[in-house]
């Protein structure tokens, strides 16, 4: 890492907003490289696993091109990994989406569709497509979302949602209707969010900011 530029590896598997995360990343002052190396991802001050799509064909993806062990060797480190949308999903031990799959197992819990969410007498559409409100469980002083309100909003494209075991690694919910879920996670040097913050204008940015403070604290 130079002293002013971190280098950001941002996982390229056939599923993801990858110029969108590269160019947040650009933005806060750091260079990204769109990689499925894993030489190049081992390398980096930083790793973001973003994700659109299914869960199933991702980790297929994610084992074809070897890196799983990789993944999972960063996550356990003092390296940070981030993980948005499907990537966040992806750190999880199962999903149920369109059968059952077996995640990175990074996080303990699982992945399920959201529960026929309603807002009154009217039931609201899957997935959910939108800004919606993210509302701490825990400090959000050391994390990425550090400097953000409570009730801050996000850019959310979903119709799945992760269920960790453990409460404790929860940093945020929101709510969908009557359907209540964890929008963002943390453990370590990892932090994960279900919702997108190179989509979600400069409260999002902020989170690409205080990335950077992380790797030049770290």
């Amino acid at each position: 890492m130079s002293a002013e530029t971190p280098v950001v590896a941002v996982v390229d598997y056939g599923l993801g907003n990858l110029f969108s995360v590269k160019h947040a990343c650009e933005y806060a002052g750091m260079q990204a490289i769109v990689t499925s190396s894993s030489n190049e991802i081992k390398a980096a001050d930083a790793v973001i696993l973003p994700g659109v799509g299914a869960f199933g064909e991702a980790m297929k993806s994610l084992e074809a091109l070897g890196l799983v062990s990789v993944l999972k060797s960063i996550a356990v480190s003092s390296k940070p990994l981030v993980g948005i949308c499907l990537g966040m999903q992806l750190l999880m031990t199962e999903s149920f989406e369109f059968g059952r799959h077996k995640g990175l197992g990074i996080i303990e819990g699982s992945v399920a569709c959201f529960n026929a969410p309603r807002d009154g007498e009217r039931v609201l559409k899957i997935p959910q497509v939108g800004w919606n409100r993210i509302h701490p469980t825990r400090s959000w002083q050391d994390s990425l979302l550090g400097g953000l309100e409570d009730g801050t909003f996000m850019y959310f494209v979903h119709s799945y949602t992760v269920q960790p075991k453990d409460p404790q690694v929860v940093f945020s919910r929101s709510s969908y209707g009557d359907n209540e879920f964890c929008s963002s996670l943390g453990k370590g040097s990892l932090f994960a969010c279900q919702f997108h913050p190179e989509k979600s204008g400069v409260k999002g940015l902020e989170l690409y900011k205080n990335l950077k403070k992380a790797i030049k604290n770290g």
